[in-house]
């Protein structure tokens, strides 16, 4: 018996069945996705969901997972998914009454990519002719909800119990406040979403159950402060997509480079950094000394000291998320916008007004690198991202992250999530 995952992309899903014990044959059709999940060891047919054949997986189809590529309804994109939605809907009540009008509905929809939302109905109506899946788990952007809900109406008149609604992946352990709309399906068990583990303010055990722990900030997810790792890091090169550099060529150090020079230096619970100079500084000499540097010797504060917070900028727009590094990240998307998605200073507290030193300048933008969004999407920090960088952040966008995978998949399989089988920064 096999699970199958259609539209795998890079392994969100596979990673988190691979912890708990369990392979998919996933189907996906972009290449360096494809080419990520052959590095991560993960079964693979480089195929168009739309276009393969159903009878090999009739009476060996246990699971049935879809996250049906999210562009034409993400508000990161023109959303023509919700013009196209009529669309959808007419072709998944059709596919699931046994006929097959996608080619006359898509000739009608404004982005071809909006159909693909309905491709898991024609599996689901060709192996429920034989009894299976015996579950179905499906992930998509919050606006999908509507079609969820159809999907679950068919499902409910095939026997199977049926869950769908918005969940925050924040609330589940994920350093990221990444809300999509989930269906869960069961002809064996009640379908229900998992207890939430986490919530914004942590919650302590109580007569009603257990309690939940605050929020995974980016700093702790990315493990800085728990040694002594600057914070945070910067490849050189290009932008993501090869394109150009964001900002002027050599304009930028790395922050470790800053460091071995005794620049800057991580606190130890990684929220701020601070700058060391020569000579005494207001911030010295008005009680702002920091001495909770973590693994570096303790500065001398014989010139201007001053200290600066991180926060996680989604993009140059006006709308843009930003949160601090002692938060979980906004939504994480890539595409044209990747190369906007930076690291930003802010300074800690202001000089007095009688303050004559002039301050450093605050460390321009730093871009996210491939290896912290996949840490922020709770993938390991080595998984083998493949590609160029453009390619491989907009795997690590699109994919599901493993851990909220976890959470739904493990009441299906029967066996215990333990989080920290999801290992995080290294």
């Amino acid at each position: 018996m096999i699970t199958l995952d259609l539209f795998a992309g890079p392994g969100g899903w596979s990673h988190a069945l691979n912890v708990l014990g369990v392979r998919d044959v996933g189907l996906e059709w972009d290449e360096w996705a494809c080419k990520t999940r052959a590095a991560a060891g993960q079964l693979t047919i480089r195929t168009d969901v739309a276009m393969y054949p159903i009878w090999p997986f009739l009476g060996r189809t246990v699971g049935l997972i879809a996250s049906p590529p999210c562009q034409a309804w993400s508000m990161a994109g023109k959303r023509l998914g919700l013009v196209d939605q009529p669309l959808v809907h007419q072709a998944v009540a059709d596919l699931a009454a046994g006929r097959d009008t996608r080619e006359k509905l898509l000739a009608a929809c404004r982005d071809e990519r909006s159909l693909l939302a309905a491709e898991p109905m024609r599996y689901l109506n060709t192996l429920n002719t034989v009894g299976e899946p015996e579950w179905v788990a499906m992930e998509e952007v919050p606006d999908v909800l509507p079609l969820w809900r159809q999907y679950a109406a068919i499902l409910r008149r095939w026997g199977f119990s049926v869950w769908t609604g918005i969940l925050n992946a924040a609330d589940y352990g994920v350093p990221q406040t990444r809300k999509r709309a989930i269906l869960l399906a069961s002809r064996v068990r009640t379908a229900e979403p998992p207890a939430p583990t986490h919530a914004q303010v942590a919650e302590p055990e109580s007569l009603f159950g257990p309690g939940r722990a605050r929020w995974v900030s980016m700093a702790e997810a990315l493990g800085w402060g728990a040694t002594d790792r600057p914070v945070p890091t910067v490849c050189a090169g290009g932008g993501p997509g090869g394109g150009p550099e964001p900002f002027p060529s050599g304009s930028r150090k790395t922050l470790s480079d800053a460091r071995d020079r005794g620049t800057w230096a991580p606190r130890a619970d990684g929220i701020v950094l601070q700058s060391r100079r020569e000579g005494a500084s207001w911030a010295a000499r008005h009680g702002v000394r920091d001495n909770r540097l973590a693994d570096a010797p303790a500065p001398t504060f014989t010139a201007e000291t001053h200290r600066w917070s991180w926060s996680l900028r989604s993009n140059n727009q006006a709308n843009a998320t930003v949160r601090s590094i002692e938060e979980p990240a906004g939504t994480l998307f890539f595409g044209h916008r990747a190369n906007e998605c930076t690291w930003i200073a802010e300074p800690i507290g202001t000089p007095p007004e009688n303050e004559t030193e002039a301050k450093p300048p605050a460390p321009e933008p730093i871009r996210i690198t491939a290896r912290e969004a996949g840490v922020l999407q709770t993938f390991p920090a080595d998984y083998p991202w493949q590609g160029n960088k453009g390619q491989q952040f907009s795997q690590i966008g699109n994919a599901v992250p493993p851990l909220l995978a976890g959470h739904l998949l493990a009441p299906h399989l029967r066996v215990p999530l333990n989080p920290d089988d999801f290992t995080l920064a290294v």
